[in-house]
C-alpha cells in the first residue's frame, strides 16, 4: 500500500497541476485571440471579493473531504468537481453498501471506483442533456417555469442528500444532534450561508463532539464495532 499511495500522490499532484493549467489556459487563449487583457487593478479587485470566501472554503474542503474520499478519490474529485453534490454522496453510498471503511485497502479502492464512475456517468448525462437541448429542446421544456414538473427540479439536491442522510441519521443519531443544532443556528442568523461553508462546519463539529462522546463512553459496542474506548 505504501507504493500505491506514493504513486497516487505523485500522479494526483501532476494531474491537479495539469488541470489548473488547463483551466487557466481558456481565459488566456481568449485574451490572446481578442488582444484584450484585464487591467491589474480590476483583476485583483474582483479576485479579492471572491478569494475571501472561496480560498478558505477550498482549504477547509480538502481537510474535510479527504478522510471521507480516500487518497485517490480526493485527487480525482477535486479535478472533476461537484464533490458535495455527486462525488461525496456516491462514495458514502458505495462504502455503506460494501461495509468497508475508507481507511481500509478495500475502502480505498471502492472510493476510487465510486468517484470515477460518478465522473463518467456525469459526463455522459451532461452530453445527453446538451444533445437533447440542442436538437429537441426537450430539457428546456420540462425545466421551464411553465412546466408542471418544474418544482420537482428545485428539490433534486434536498432529495439526494435527504435519502442518503436519513440512513446515517437513523444509524448514528447521537452524532447528528450537535451538527444539526450548529447548522440550524448558523442558518437562523445567516440564511444565505452556502453549502460549501456549512458542510465543513458540520464536519468539524461532528468530529469534535464525537471524540468527546467516545471518550465519555456514550457509544455502545454496536456503535463502535466492539472497540474498547
Amino acid at each position: 500500500m505504501k507504493s500505491y499511495f506514493d504513486k497516487t500522490h505523485t500522479w494526483g499532484r501532476i494531474w491537479t497541476v495539469a488541470a489548473l493549467v488547463i483551466f487557466l489556459l481558456m481565459p488566456v487563449a481568449f485574451s490572446i485571440h481578442l488582444n484584450a487583457w484585464p487591467k491589474a487593478e480590476y483583476f485583483f479587485k474582483g479576485l479579492a471579493s471572491v478569494a475571501i470566501i472561496f480560498y478558505p472554503t477550498g482549504i477547509i474542503e480538502v481537510i474535510s473531504y479527504a478522510p471521507l474520499l480516500g487518497a485517490a478519490g480526493t485527487y480525482l474529485s477535486f479535478v472533476t468537481g461537484n464533490i458535495a453534490n455527486l462525488k461525496l454522496p456516491c462514495t458514502m453510498s458505495a462504502l455503506e453498501t460494501s461495509g468497508y471503511s475508507v481507511s481500509s485497502e478495500e475502502g480505498e479502492v471502492i472510493s476510487t471506483i465510486a468517484v470515477a464512475v460518478s465522473s463518467i456517468v456525469t459526463t455522459i448525462i451532461i452530453a445527453i442533456g446538451v444533445l437533447l437541448m440542442s436538437v429537441t429542446g426537450f430539457i428546456k421544456e420540462i425545466t421551464s417555469p411553465s412546466s408542471p414538473i418544474y418544482p420537482a427540479f428545485q428539490q433534486i439536491l434536498p432529495c439526494l442528500f435527504g435519502a442518503i442522510g436519513a440512513t446515517y441519521i437513523y444509524k448514528h443519531w447521537k452524532i447528528t444532534i450537535a451538527p444539526l443544532v450548529v447548522i440550524l443556528t448558523v442558518l437562523a442568523f445567516s440564511g444565505g450561508t452556502q453549502v460549501g461553508v456549512l458542510i465543513p462546519i458540520s464536519v468539524a463539529v461532528a468530529l469534535i463532539v464525537t471524540h468527546f462522546m467516545y471518550k465519555k463512553g456514550v457509544f455502545g459496542k454496536e456503535e463502535t464495532g466492539g472497540i474498547d474506548g
